[in-house]
């Protein structure tokens, strides 16, 4: 089969497209032929060989989330779920093929009115947007911030923040992906690449009752201090490269909580499931900015990395 290995830590072209032995289910497993790849954040952070969540030795197919359709089920798997379109998680290594094995008790049936690489675009998106926002409880009329409002995540917690009913505050970098968070329907769209933005966002609403930070760095703390007493920050992603590192002990004394999502894995399939769902009727729309074929995965890593991307970028396999 078609894949991507990654054999060197290092930049984007060290993912080099081959051939790779056709992968065999094992107990409990089943083989998805993969249409579409998923490709996150935290992916360019493991081939450089910084941060990871994975625990993966090279050579490595990377990859850690696939949208297709089941072709082949091993010992102790449903036979019933030949034929059947799904979005999974493949552990952490093997999404950048053509085939994958993956735990059958992983898979998340896609629902019928969703196109599948939506599904896939909300794969890992969809639950972190829907857990940030459950672990953060934004009430009706409550002023949200959404920084990276035009990423992935940002662009789903948009939609979701809009629909409690508060008002929202999206800050992005750059003229085009200010307009895509203006487009989602925010209430407030600053661009933190320009000098003196927390102070747009005080003029506009006076300060926030929430942060979303999927930035860190120097604007995720910039973003904390526009939190006014008994408000609350959740930070959930690093793409300045560092943390936003608030102090905690500072938090306390101006009356806000860091807010900490710790999911159980009940609760990461519940939210994976509940955003499927909303998809599917309607009332959440993933935003897919690029899509590459599989052979490039490594423009695909460069653009991410570059920050040009807007939203979801995808691998196309097929």
């Amino acid at each position: 089969m078609r894949a991507v290995w990654l054999k060197e830590f290092g930049g984007p072209e060290v993912l080099v497209a081959g051939e790779a032995p056709d992968p065999v289910p094992g107990p409990g497993q089943v083989l998805v032929e993969v249409e579409f790849a998923n490709i996150t954040f935290v992916e360019t952070q493991f081939r450089s060989g910084g941060f990871s969540p994975f625990q993966v030795e090279l050579p490595v197919i990377p990859g850690n989330g696939v949208g297709g359709v089941v072709t082949e089920v091993g010992e102790g798997a449903d036979p019933g779920l030949v034929g059947t379109r799904v979005v999974t998680g493949t552990g952490g290594s093997g999404g950048y093929a053509e085939v994958a094995a993956v735990d059958a008790a992983g898979l998340f049936p896609v629902p019928e009115r969703l196109r599948l690489d939506e599904a896939v675009a909300l794969l890992a998106d969809g639950r972190t947007a829907t857990m940030m926002l459950r672990a953060v409880a934004p009430r009706p009329g409550e002023r949200v911030l959404v920084e990276a409002a035009a990423g992935g995540v940002g662009t789903l917690l948009v939609q979701l923040a809009r629909a409690e009913g508060t008002t929202v505050v999206a800050a992005a970098g750059g003229e085009r992906k200010t307009e895509v968070a203006r487009d989602l329907g925010a209430d407030v769209v600053v661009d933190y690449t320009l000098p003196g933005w927390p102070d747009r966002v005080r003029a506009a609403v006076g300060g926030v009752d929430a942060v979303f930070d999927g930035v860190g760095g120097d604007i995720g703390r910039a973003a904390f201090d526009l939190v006014g007493r008994g408000g609350r920050m959740i930070s959930y992603g690093l793409a300045s490269g560092e943390w936003a590192g608030v102090p905690p002990e500072r938090a306390a004394e101006r009356g806000v909580t860091l807010v900490e999502a710790k999911p159980t894995p009940e609760a990461i399939r519940e939210c994976t499931l509940h955003a499927l769902d909303e998809a599917a009727a309607g009332r959440l729309r993933p935003l897919i900015g690029r899509r590459f074929p599989l052979e490039r995965a490594a423009d695909a890593h460069a653009a991410i990395e570059s920050r040009a991307s807007v939203g979801k970028t995808l691998l196309e396999v097929r």
